[in-house]
């Protein structure tokens, strides 16, 4: 059967529905569609034909993505949605099957897997939402919808059937990673490589994943709480290996590979054992990863002569309650021995601090903050805190009458950046929002990063140079916007 796998447009940018906290992000970062790639993956694998269309990635509006469904006529339609998208996403679905009435709509993502009976009384047209780890599930809603049509039987989803909205039951998490199609593979056949860009990476780079879900229990992380249920589960060394060959055979301008878990640094053993094959393979491919701050220097070491250029870390906050509060699990000392041994290891390293978790004060914003100086990481960023709806954070504000809407719009800006709809006692959004953008810049226009990032450019011309100033391009309308509420959200009157 015909199938067609769409992420939609939205906002007539390049909004990354697929990063962790879905916007037009402020350094032209477009994340790849891994999840969707992977569904579509897994149709093909069961012998369907497959539309993969990336609207916001090949520039695609409204009009000319219904043309498109219209002349492909899939019989299965599967929608990707996010938190600030969400009214958008919905509507879109209701217009698909207003345009194709006898396609079956399927919405997957974090926000519909979240609030699946919420969503379907807001679009009372789609058929239905694949709840979670959706791959599975994609391929035998195909196989009955080719066959006698009854989806009673499919666990993991929500139905509309005639009106009455009905749930299937939880459907079991994918062990073997390893029977998944590779990402290198379905990207070659559908995606172009030219409009995705990770702005910590080399361009033009690739994503993949090697693992789903995370063992620890941040309560503001979205993908392991809603997609995976914190369920923690690998492919295998040699499975990743060879994953990497395929991307250098598919795409041989490729300039860095993304591991884009959310935690690769779970096991150090088996960091050293991926890294440890892509050293016997000779591995040329630079490569980034997100790791955890108990990364140990030997992994660390066998990363960088594996290819690893950079590294990229949830520092969080500078302050120690703080942390406890979200439960990460880690330590501010930590942070500040793994930041020592990457700079052992000659590996890079991109922080990522955020604003407003439980118990955030002006005075433990200006801990994170001077806490960033002395981790002198290559690169930083600084977010407002972003509470999704299936998340152990967004109950807690929720319950504590701290979130000051739940108008899913508000989740971005009218531009389509981030925003913040939680209101701390001291901290309103506003200031979290204009501290996060003060913070940045009090970062960044350091007359010492700037000689920093100067000689980096000039010594790595073609590689560090071109990254960076991609990456400033984009990102100096925002880097230069006068602050509003600057000295008031350090604490100044």
């Amino acid at each position: 059967m015909k199938a067609a796998v769409v992420n939609p447009p939205f906002m007539n940018g390049r909004f990354s529905r697929t990063s962790r906290s879905p916007a037009i992000n402020k350094s032209g970062t477009l994340y790849w569609p891994l999840w969707l790639a992977h569904g579509a993956g897994a149709l093909e694998q069961a012998g369907h034909e497959v539309l993969f269309l990336d609207c916001p990635a090949e520039g695609i509006n409204e009009h000319d993505m219904l043309q498109m469904l219209a002349e492909f006529n899939p019989q299965l339609t599967v929608l990707d949605t996010s938190t600030p998208s969400i009214y958008s996403d919905l509507r879109i679905a209701s217009m698909t099957k207003k345009c194709l009435p006898d396609t079956f709509v399927l919405l997957v993502g974090t926000h519909v897997s979240a609030l699946p009976i919420q969503c379907l009384k807001l679009a009372p047209s789609v058929n239905g939402i694949a709840v979670g780890e959706y791959d599975s599930t994609l391929v035998e809603v195909a196989e009955e919808l080719d066959g006698a049509g009854d989806l009673s039987g499919v666990t993991g989803l929500c139905l509309n059937i005639r009106g009455e909205l009905v749930e299937t039951g939880s459907r079991e998490m994918i062990e073997d990673l390893d029977s998944l199609p590779f990402l290198a593979d379905i990207y070659s056949r559908h995606l172009n490589p030219e409009n995705y860009f990770f702005a910590a990476a080399r361009f033009p780079s690739v994503m993949t994943i090697t693992s789903r879900g995370c063992p620890y229990r941040c309560s503001f992380c979205v993908w392991p709480q809603v997609m995976h249920r914190e369920s923690y589960r690998v492919r295998s060394a040699k499975h990743v290996a060879e994953e990497f060959g395929l991307f250098k055979e598919h795409f041989p301008g490729i300039q860095e590979i993304v591991i884009e878990d959310d935690t690769f640094s779970i096991d150090s053993r088996r960091v050293e054992e991926i890294s440890e094959i892509l050293i016997g393979n000779r591995n040329r491919i630079p490569w980034t990863a997100n790791v955890r701050a108990n990364l140990s220097l030997p992994a660390m070491r066998k990363m960088k002569a594996a290819g690893c250029r950079l590294i990229i870390v949830g520092y969080e906050s500078g302050s120690q309650e703080i942390l406890n509060a979200v439960s990460k699990g880690t330590t501010v000392a930590q942070n500040m021995e793994f930041a020592e041994r990457a700079r052992k290891a000659g590996l890079l390293v991109h922080g990522c601090f955020m604003a407003g978790n439980p118990g955030e004060t002006p005075e433990t914003l200006e801990e994170t903050f001077q806490m960033s100086l002395k981790l002198a990481p290559d690169t930083a960023q600084f977010f407002p805190i972003m509470a999704y709806p299936g998340t152990r954070l967004f109950n807690q504000y929720r319950s504590e009458g701290k979130l000051k809407t739940e108008n899913f719009n508000r989740w971005v800006t009218e531009e389509g950046l981030h925003d913040c709809v939680v209101d701390l006692p001291e901290l309103p959004s506003e200031t979290l929002v204009e501290w996060c953008n003060f913070a940045r810049k009090r970062f960044y226009l350091r007359p010492g990063y700037i000689l920093y990032k100067g000689i980096q450019s000039l010594a790595h011309p073609f590689t560090e140079g071109r990254r960076t100033m991609r990456a400033f391009g984009t990102f100096r309308k925002h880097l230069f916007r006068r602050s509003k509420t600057s000295r008031d959200s350090r604490g100044e009157k």
